[in-house]
């Protein structure tokens, strides 16, 4: 299948948010741990999102989706899985490094493996860490790396961690930390990627009743024996998801209004708005719903997107269509996510017309003229909608493998076509 793009002038539609997929994740595994059932309400209903809720299941765990919410049974610290388990994680990350320190939580062993892709993602820096807290963590294939067998038992203590490839890696022992032997401190040598995530770590962990304290993002602490309390919990809206929706607001000129998210959120890519608000565009925000819109042209900016980090690529799509250069910094780490995201970026705009630099923690777009290419996502969601919106600016797009977008965003095409843009 492939979906053909075409330029499209002014925009005025309305979107509503998906449910956020890492609140869904995360409180996904909180409500798992927890004694007594909880209700998640308004979850994201996704690849990635159910590729947690099968692992959880596997080792044990009672979760029905129902209309509109889940239902899950927790089980009080402990994963009642009868025997060793193994857990095949496809190409979610999120789901392997989270389910890797809850591992430990489980009677026996449990093997975490996922797509080729995840094969190559690295998981080292979270084994160290795991084994210097009691857990025994051995790579049955290249060392550092997925797949994974997982045993021993969460004593807890001190460990250093080093987050700059994943601050999942420090949301996975956080994660876990409450039913560890005694309290879990973490010292983080180095600022992490993604940290706005360890503040939806925090959030959710707070949410189902765990005590956790903090130094910015150099250090943790969590208290062992308060555990999770089942209850009702409403996931919020995605910023990261949003992000694209704003973007066809920035590239085709009118406004784009999403509804369903939270002002107050904690999410990182929620500093989107403020890069398209530096471009150019006006933001505004009533209740739940923003708004954005163009009327002049964009100007280049210069910006760290390290917390970023979910929103590189559509800010990349919209720098591609300013008036003058954009920089971004802070990038690195997007190599080791589904795809080497910079180098696909980069590679792409190229093939469009574009001017494009990569250093090693940098990407700078120099706009010129632009043509539609055929677009190969590499089977990464971000790339296949971050491309698609810059196809309604340029047109003569074609996105291959549209489905990767099931990973995050299943309803992204058909928000499109509703709106009359596809």
């Amino acid at each position: 299948m492939i979906v053909r793009v075409s330029r499209t002038g002014p925009v005025d539609a309305v979107f509503e948010a998906p449910p956020s997929k890492s609140y869904t994740h995360r409180a996904l595994v909180a409500a798992a741990l927890a004694s007594g059932r909880s209700r998640i309400a308004a979850p994201l209903r996704a690849a990635d999102t159910e590729l947690t809720a099968r692992g959880l299941e596997s080792l044990g765990v009672p979760i029905e989706w129902l209309p509109g919410e889940i239902a899950v049974t927790g089980c009080s610290g402990t994963f009642p899985a009868p025997g060793e388990v193994t857990i095949d994680c496809g190409n979610s990350g999120t789901t392997l490094r989270l389910l890797t320190s809850a591992a430990l939580l489980s009677r026996h062993p449990v093997v975490l493996t996922g797509n080729p892709r995840m094969l190559e993602r690295p998981i080292g820096p979270l084994a160290d860490a795991l084994l210097a807290l009691g857990g025994d963590v051995a790579f049955t294939g290249r060392p550092g790396f997925p797949p994974i067998r997982v045993s021993g038992r969460l004593r807890g203590g001190k460990a250093q961690i080093d987050g700059s490839m994943s601050s999942q890696f420090i949301s996975s022992i956080l994660m876990a930390a409450p039913y560890a032997g005694e309290d879990v401190e973490l010292v983080l040598p180095a600022l992490p990627a993604s940290r706005s995530y360890l503040d939806v770590t925090a959030d959710v962990m707070l949410r189902f009743g765990a005590r956790l304290e903090r130094r910015g993002y150099d250090w943790f602490r969590v208290k062992s024996g308060v555990a999770y309390r089942g209850r009702d919990y409403r996931v919020e809206g995605d910023y990261s998801s949003a992000s694209y929706l704003f973007a066809v607001a920035a590239v085709c000129g009118g406004r784009v209004t999403v509804t369903g998210l939270n002002p107050a959120s904690v999410q990182g890519d929620r500093r989107f708005l403020d890069a398209l608000e530096a471009m150019g565009c006006r933001v505004t925000a009533t209740g739940d719903a923003v708004t954005v819109e163009r009327t002049d042209d964009l100007q280049g900016i210069d910006i760290d997107m390290s917390s970023s980090p979910d929103t590189v690529q559509t800010l990349a799509a919209v720098a591609a269509t300013a008036a003058s250069p954009t920089t971004i910094t802070g990038i690195a780490h997007l190599q080791y996510k589904e795809s080497d995201r910079v180098g696909v970026t980069a590679e792409t705009l190229r093939r469009m017309g574009a001017e494009v630099g990569v250093a090693d923690d940098s990407l700078t777009i120099t706009p010129a003229p632009l043509h539609g290419v055929a677009v190969d996502p590499h089977d990464d969601h971000r790339t296949a909608m971050a491309f698609a919106v810059l196809g309604l600016a340029v047109g003569g797009m074609a996105i291959l493998e549209p489905g990767c977008v099931e990973k995050s965003f299943p309803g992204f095409w058909d928000a499109l076509y509703g709106e009359g843009l596809l």
